[in-house]
């Protein structure tokens, strides 16, 4: 199977655009609660984003080296 360059740089766009998103929702959300708790709104939302980080590496890695299931990871593990 062939990178294709189209697609990767269609992820690494999308990706840029979600974490440029979530301090923007940080912030949407600060807006709608007191003056006091929108520090705490913002930490929550980079909390989150670290936390969802964290979940996307450690879920690839276990579907790298996941035996093929129904055919749907024999896809993702195969090499040249």
């Amino acid at each position: 199977m062939e990178i294709n360059t189209g697609d990767t740089a269609w992820v690494l766009v999308a990706t840029a655009l979600v974490l440029m998103m979530t301090p923007a929702l940080g912030f949407f959300y600060g807006g709608m609660v007191r003056k006091k708790n929108i520090l705490s709104t913002l930490n929550l939302s980079v909390i989150v984003m670290a936390v969802i980080s964290i979940q996307w590496c450690w879920s690839a890695t276990r579907w790298r080296s996941a035996p093929a299931w129904a055919g749907l990871s024999a896809a993702w593990t195969s090499r040249g």
